[in-house]
């Protein structure tokens, strides 16, 4: 069954040649095989590259409006010969003679796939997507700039923190491509890093495209971002959180000391300032280190018979406490 090609680019019936154009941009960059190892993407490429090939040209979208699925079997000059009541069985009504039982899509009957559909197989998805992303240009011979490209790029938060240069490779229909990435001190989850001239082969001289790597950082044991900041639990023992202490915390640039205020309670937040992620353009994140209060698991004679003097002469009741 044939897809609704306005369902396949994700846009209404009423959209306009920029909104088509816009949808079919997003949505090949995000399928094209060479930056997609699903496996089902390639299959959505060409389902894509259909639907805007249709709906791209005014002419072929005002037939495919008319007749739906069928619209590639309609003679160009349906209409004459309707109105001579020619080649139509005699009915003169579309649904009879050699059309009889095959609805259009865009009159709510069933979408059927045809021998005349729009066939992918073969097609250079490299020079492909270079002269859907150049318009007309490419079929009139004139240089063609080349597709831009997306690839996620993996970071732990080190990795991130520190920043550096990383040697990565990408997978593709045309083999694997090796990278030589200068990755900036401090990137966040979802920051694009550019590659010039990286991406899609131009065509007719045309410039190549860019290959934009966007950050993933992956999930720590430790450490969790919010932004910029970092945020890191913090064990202190008993004595430390009553008493008041001075202890080391450790984030992903090294180790520092914070003081723990007396009377500290566990989920209390101290802040280090300037000590979270790195800008190369503004202001750090900060470092939060969120205290845990924590007790001996398994507390020596002298420690219990402490802690149960404590519990003799401590008036202290937390469930009394708000």
């Amino acid at each position: 069954m044939a897809r609704d090609y306005y369902e396949v680019l994700g846009v209404p019936r009423t959209a306009d040649a920029a909104e088509i154009q816009q949808a079919f941009r997003t949505l090949a960059r995000r399928h094209h095989p060479d930056v997609n190892r699903d496996p089902a993407a390639e299959d959505r490429f060409k389902e894509i590259n259909e639907a805007y090939g249709v709906l791209s040209d005014p002419d072929t979208r005002k037939r495919y409006d008319r007749f739906g699925a069928d619209f590639r079997q309609i003679p160009e000059d349906y209409d004459e010969r309707v109105a001579a009541n020619q080649g139509f069985g005699g009915g003169g009504a579309y649904g009879e003679g050699p059309f009889r039982g095959r609805r259009s899509a865009a009159r709510g009957g069933p979408r059927v796939r045809t021998e005349g559909d729009f066939d992918t197989s073969g097609v250079d998805f490299e020079d492909l997507f270079g002269d859907l992303f150049g318009g007309r240009a490419g079929r009139s011979g004139g240089p063609v700039p080349g597709a831009d490209q997306e690839a996620e790029l993996t970071l732990t938060v080190e990795e991130a923190y520190r920043g550096g240069r990383r040697k990565i490779t990408f997978g593709g229909p045309g083999g694997e491509r090796g990278y030589d990435v200068n990755i900036p001190a401090g990137v966040i989850d979802g920051q694009r890093i550019r590659l010039a001239g990286q991406g899609g082969q131009g065509r007719g001289r045309g410039a190549p495209g860019d290959l934009y790597l966007v950050v993933r950082i992956a999930p720590h044991d430790r450490y969790r971002l919010s932004g910029r900041d970092i945020h890191v639990d913090l064990p202190v023992a008993p004595w430390e959180a009553v008493l008041g202490a001075t202890v080391p915390v450790t984030g992903p640039g090294g180790t520092a000391t914070v003081r723990v205020p007396p009377g500290t309670s566990t989920g209390r937040r101290l802040r280090l300032r300037g000590e979270g992620m790195p800008h190369p353009k503004g202001s750090p994140g900060d470092l939060y280190a969120e205290i845990r209060v924590m007790v001996p698991p398994s507390p020596s004679p002298r420690e219990r018979e402490l802690f149960e003097e404590l519990a003799a002469v401590s008036a202290f009741d937390p469930r009394k406490q708000t």
